[in-house]
């Protein structure tokens, strides 16, 4: 009896770090926004967070921001199904699901003029238009940052940023 609890919990020790995984992106995505120089029309109403295809990130996002409040704006976060659905939010966190680099046109027309911020975890997806991009190197979770494609969308990536790119160990 053990030995199959044993192989059992190995066989879930892959979710666990998943688990994590989706929580260090998601704390992550949530500091990021306090590191962008936002224009006026992205401070009215609600500050939404727009996540397509992935329930995890949704659920750490909506616990890591209850309550919470960015400026005087209420942070929502909304789950797209697909790319087809994507509409206004400040951020919006394409996940690895959804090939970005096939579908970068689309998602850019779909928040284009809109100071959206847009997250993957696609490889080459800063290439392809993204700001933020999360990608694991050396068995190390990291990101990278596209400051010019952020300024496209009207928004301003600090520097402090680059300094916090800090590796979290896998």
């Amino acid at each position: 009896m053990k030995k199959i609890l044993f192989f059992v919990s190995l066989m879930l020790l892959p979710l666990a770090a998943n688990a994590q995984i989706a929580k260090f992106k998601s704390v992550f995505t949530l500091n990021f926004i306090r590191h962008i120089g936002w224009p006026e029309a992205a401070k009215e109403g609600d500050f939404v967070i727009g996540v397509v295809k992935d329930k995890e990130i949704v659920s750490w996002l909506e616990k890591l921001s209850e309550g919470k409040k960015f400026g005087f704006q209420e942070v929502v976060i909304k789950e797209f199904k697909s790319i087809e659905e994507v509409q206004n939010c400040q951020v919006l966190f394409v996940s690895s699901s959804i090939n970005f680099n096939r579908h970068a046109s689309e998602i850019v027309s779909k928040v284009g003029g809109k100071n959206t911020l847009i997250v993957c975890e696609s490889e080459g997806a800063t290439d392809n238009g993204a700001m933020f991009n999360f990608v694991v190197r050396e068995e190390r979770l990291k990101f990278e940052i596209h400051k010019a494609n952020a300024a496209k969308f009207g928004l301003q990536i600090s520097s402090k940023l680059e300094g916090m790119q800090a590796a979290i160990s896998l």
